[in-house]
């Protein structure tokens, strides 16, 4: 997959690393050249100076063949202008934008364009996001080791115990949605078709949690 990023700061840095070493083309950009030193010498891919939401800049970076844009630059407004311009001018599937204020975040998450907060998670949420295709996280704990997924629950699950999604010591579903309205599940409620569920859930369980929907897909295929 092309992935483009927006802002070469220390998340946009590390996630142009990572995405580069797992097979990925990356090509990042940013308005000061000198943030590219944060990228390691002999880096296998593409830095562009100039703003994030230029679309002669995003062009010359492959934007019109990217598979994901990331904004991350220290700016909300470049990043929610840049992510936009992403979705909307080019149609790239995976988008996500890294936005500081919380309120504004919620708007841009109904807008259907997901967001995380803080630095000190920023990047593993992100990688969440794109590649582990459970929804978005809603709310981080501590410094991201545990966090709330929205999932909308697979129509396999339906007729199903919610306990089916928790695992002791590691995940809970907090809270089911259906058709608008929000409850607490009881230890016998069951999941119906159109549920969004609300799980609480330590990272490093994410993975686990994903290989149970994925086996629960595939008995069903």
């Amino acid at each position: 997959m092309h992935v483009v990023i927006g802002g070469c700061g220390r998340v946009g840095a590390e996630m142009t690393v990572s995405l580069a070493r797992q097979g990925h083309t990356v090509s990042v950009i940013d308005k000061d050249s000198r943030k590219f030193d944060r990228l390691p010498p002999g880096f296998d891919g593409q830095t562009f100076v100039g703003l994030v939401f230029d679309r002669e800049t995003l062009e010359s970076a492959g934007i019109r063949d990217a598979g994901a844009f990331i904004a991350v630059t220290n700016g909300d407004n470049s990043n929610i202008l840049s992510a936009r311009v992403a979705r909307e001018a080019y149609g790239v599937d995976k988008v996500v934008a890294r936005i500081y204020d919380p309120r504004r975040a919620e708007i841009y998450r109904r807008l259907g364009i997901p967001t995380v907060a803080t630095v000190q998670w920023a990047s593993a949420q992100i990688y969440d996001l794109l590649f582990e295709g459970l929804g978005h996280t809603e709310l981080a704990f501590g410094d991201g080791e545990m966090v709330l997924l929205r999932i909308d629950v697979p129509p396999t699950l339906a007729g199903k115990p919610v306990e089916t999604l928790a695992e002791p010591g590691q995940a809970d579903v907090a809270v089911i949605n259906r058709m608008g309205s929000v409850m607490i599940p009881s230890e016998k409620a069951m999941f119906q078709e159109g549920d969004i569920a609300h799980v609480v859930i330590k990272r490093d369980a994410i993975g686990e949690l994903r290989q149970k929907l994925a086996a629960d897909h595939n008995s069903h295929h």
